[in-house]
């Protein structure tokens, strides 16, 4: 590869990993269509690699360009969002479980740090605050010390991310944001006392009560209504 060519790779991967954060982070709202020249200029770089960019993010599924090139953020999905719930209903306790068995004093060090920078989440949440949360189960998952469970997981909280956004957007009580405090700390306690069934259990419950998991129940709830909304017209 030619210098130049590297630098042009470079600059692909650049507007790549911009873009991707401004589709998971809700910079580039579900739904919304991309101008590319807008969007290009945005960004300081040409259309070439902004092209490239929205075709890896097609392949991710979450930009749709249509044979005129034309781009949309790929809507939110009550379908996709019952199976990620599914997915991180499995995969996360046993991330938890295993690493209430493998975990290391570094991995309790790192899980203590990131849970001491931990703030509530309201719905004008930061990127920042929502990078905090992710940092704590990411320590939960790397102390599970399985390489492809942390790859999987790590995925599925990237494509997780813009429904978060979505449930946070109808608000918490300050009861509910407690509760989360407090199943960090008991998940914490539970890893570090090496007993993987309440790890196991705890995080099962996380999941199930999640940011996520109010984004699924939110879009099936407006898919039904929408249906029955069509259903009342004919």
């Amino acid at each position: 590869m030619t210098a130049a060519e590297e630098g042009a790779a470079t600059k692909s991967q650049r507007t790549h990993a911009r873009v991707r954060e401004m589709v998971l982070s809700g910079e580039l709202a579900p739904g919304s269509v991309i101008n590319q020249a807008v969007l290009a200029r945005r960004l300081g770089v040409s259309t070439t690699p902004l092209r490239e960019a929205l075709r890896l993010l097609k392949q991710e599924g979450l930009v749709e360009l249509d044979a005129h090139r034309d781009a949309r953020v790929t809507p939110l999905d009550a379908a996709e969002a019952r199976d990620l719930l599914e997915l991180r209903q499995s995969l996360d306790p046993l991330a938890a479980g295993l690493a209430a068995q493998r975990r290391t004093a570094e991995d309790l060090a790192r899980m203590r740090a990131a849970l001491g920078s931990l703030t509530s989440l309201r719905p004008d949440a930061s990127p920042a605050q929502l990078d905090g949360h992710r940092a704590f189960h990411a320590a939960v998952y790397r102390a599970s010390h399985n390489a492809l469970l942390v790859e999987a997981l790590d995925g599925l909280w990237d494509k997780t991310d813009r429904y978060r956004r979505h449930a946070l957007a109808a608000g918490r009580s300050d009861e509910e944001v407690e509760q989360r405090a407090a199943e960090h700390r008991a998940l914490l306690d539970a890893v570090s006392d090496r007993d993987a069934e309440a790890a196991e259990a705890l995080m099962r419950t996380h999941v199930e009560t999640s940011l996520g998991a109010r984004s699924a129940d939110r879009l099936a709830a407006e898919q039904h209504g929408q249906a029955a909304r069509g259903g009342g017209r004919r």
